[in-house]
């Protein structure tokens, strides 16, 4: 169950990757920056992903999960929230399972496309063998979850309503909590699962377009449809990105030993840059994940107090992508009391600076010095960057499945207990996760897609 909510967190990118062109389009067609036909236009492109998020993430998913990212299995994710959608609706028109209907169709088309995208079936019905059954038998699945939610996804909608109205009851202490899980989560990758529901399920807004009302669930959408009140559980993170993380990588950047601190300082200072501009925050926060901890419990920490003292302070600031410079200028005239932020990062950013600097020093924690010494290692390893990972996993033999999110590999091995993280760490890993003996996750930053596709295209090749 643990591996398969991780791949689904690492399905989840695929549909979420649309939301920022998505979000920007929504924010041109507000009528400040454009006006007219042409903010008409840019609000209805926006709006037309956001009012089919369901579908969306159906289509990713299902891609994001089955062998080799296969088309057939999107296909397939499609027709199956089409499908549920109008079963479950013909059954209770006040059914509204958002974003869920899309997850649940999305994890069954992708399971389906791996169990039977090479089925044999009678050479009569040859043309519906293989992959064209994977389409067939994930729309009367549909069927079935349609008619399952039709009669049974009211309760499951009580609970939802239920949980968003104990959240929201707690206030900042609520928000706290989300923001603390947000990254503690990070490591096993299923904060995505979380976001989802925060994001593009919690609380219901209500507006008119082109005469007809229309529900936006979920602070992201709420946010982008116009709703002063959501935002609260994106705020915060612009206080941590922007301010927070680079004040802490200043931190470790003073603690690391005049031997290492040039080299070292190239890494922080590009690391953070990237947090604070774009929002992402993964090369920074693995380069002391597994090294140090405790280090990352106080920044998850930090980051649940950001977004708590956000909302106390009435800051309503969402985001497309993430929460960075780019996306605060974007989106700052949307936002509610976005000046706030300023003076609010600089404090967090002073407070993350001297727990971060006296927390190193105190527990003796090192971030660099291992890394760094590796150097000659990598510099002697295989030219071949592709062959050397291979080798380090085991062999071809060894390997059932290569794939990769944003900042880290995610393999399939036949079997993991004999692999050493040394050699990962010559190549580069910034960590390594094992979450049975069969998977094996290696942190590489925003390179891992690109030497993901590297070890396919070795591994394809006859000779190999």
């Amino acid at each position: 169950m643990f591996n398969l909510l991780q791949k689904i967190g690492k399905a989840l990118m695929t549909p979420i990757a649309v939301l920022p062109i998505a979000a920007l389009l929504l924010r041109l067609g507000f009528g400040d920056i454009f006006d007219g036909q042409i903010a008409v236009i840019m609000k209805s492109a926006g709006e037309a992903v956001f009012a089919n998020l369901d579908l969306l993430f159906g289509i990713g998913i299902a891609y994001g999960l089955a062998k080799n990212n296969d088309g057939a299995a999107a296909l397939s994710g499609a027709i199956g929230v089409l499908i549920a959608k109008a079963v479950y609706i013909s059954i209770d028109k006040d059914v509204n399972m958002g974003v869920f209907v899309g997850i649940i169709i999305g994890v069954i088309a992708g399971t389906l496309y791996n169990r039977y995208h090479t089925i044999k079936v009678p050479e009569f019905l040859g043309f519906f063998g293989g992959k064209r059954f994977v389409p067939i038998i994930t729309a009367l699945a549909a069927i079935f979850v349609g008619v399952l939610a039709g009669y049974f996804w009211h309760y499951a909608q009580n609970g939802i309503d239920s949980f968003s109205n104990t959240i929201i009851g707690l206030g900042e202490t609520g928000t706290f909590i989300y923001g603390t899980l947000n990254r503690l989560l990070i490591p096993l990758g299923l904060h995505h699962i979380l976001n989802s529901l925060f994001w593009f399920q919690l609380g219901e807004y209500t507006y008119l377009k082109d005469g007809v009302e229309v529900i936006a669930n979920g602070d992201l959408h709420r946010f982008f449809a116009g709703d002063k009140s959501a935002g609260i559980y994106m705020s915060g993170f612009y206080i941590v990105m922007m301010f927070g993380l680079p004040a802490m990588a200043y931190a470790i950047y003073l603690n690391t030993p005049e031997a290492y601190r040039k080299k070292a300082g190239a890494i922080l200072a590009g690391a953070a840059f990237t947090s604070f501009l774009t929002g992402i925050t993964e090369p920074l926060e693995f380069l002391f994940l597994f090294v140090a901890p405790l280090l990352f419990v106080i920044h998850a920490l930090l980051t649940g107090f950001a977004l708590a003292a956000a909302q106390a302070l009435d800051v309503h600031a969402g985001f497309g992508f993430s929460a960075g410079f780019i996306d605060y200028v974007i989106n700052y005239k949307l936002a509610t009391n976005p000046l706030r932020i300023l003076p609010l990062g600089a404090l967090f950013a002073l407070i993350y600076f001297i727990v971060s600097y006296y927390t190193i020093k105190f527990f003796k924690l090192t971030i660099f010095e291992s890394e760094l010494s590796e150097e000659n290692n990598r510099n002697n390893c295989a030219s071949n960057e592709s062959t050397a990972f291979i080798a380090a996993l085991g062999g071809k033999e060894n390997i059932v499945t290569v794939d990769a999110c944003i900042t880290r590999l995610r393999i399939t091995l036949k079997e993991s207990g004999s692999l050493k993280d040394e050699e990962f760490a010559a190549l580069g890993a910034k960590g390594v996760i094992r979450p049975d003996r069969h998977s094996i996750q290696i942190v590489l930053g925003t390179k891992a897609e690109s030497v993901a596709e590297s070890i396919r295209n070795a591994m394809s090749k006859k000779k190999f």
